[in-house]
């Protein structure tokens, strides 16, 4: 895959092609500073907010990334403020929504950084 993180807006869509939002940042895991998950963004003009799409299988086109998981999923995912970090103890629900194995690191050490 292509370096993700200079995508950052361009549209984000799902396998069937449907726009989910723009891709805003990338979120690495720790354990390999390997993109692991990207920060999309949805909702009413006045009212953005951040979801968070694995980025296991997404493939780049010409101006968008494209997730393997459904719409309907990506937009019912956990979510931040526009202007927010993600809280250490959310980390577990973004990983349990699409049903990944979330294990923090040895010494209880967060899996995601933001880059």
């Amino acid at each position: 895959m292509a370096d993700v993180r200079e995508w950052r807006m361009h549209d984000v869509v799902d396998a069937d092609g449907k726009k989910i939002g723009t891709l805003e940042s990338v979120y690495v895991d720790t354990a390999t500073d390997e993109p692991s998950f990207g920060t999309v963004t949805v909702g009413l003009p006045t009212r953005h907010r951040l979801v968070f799409v694995p980025l296991d299988g997404a493939l780049v086109g010409p101006s968008y990334l494209k997730v393997a998981y459904p719409k309907s999923q990506v937009k019912d995912a956990p979510a931040i403020d526009t202007d927010a970090v993600l809280p250490a103890e959310e980390e577990p629900a973004v990983f349990a929504h699409y049903e990944l194995p979330y294990t923090p690191g040895a010494g209880g050490e967060r899996r995601l950084a933001r880059r």
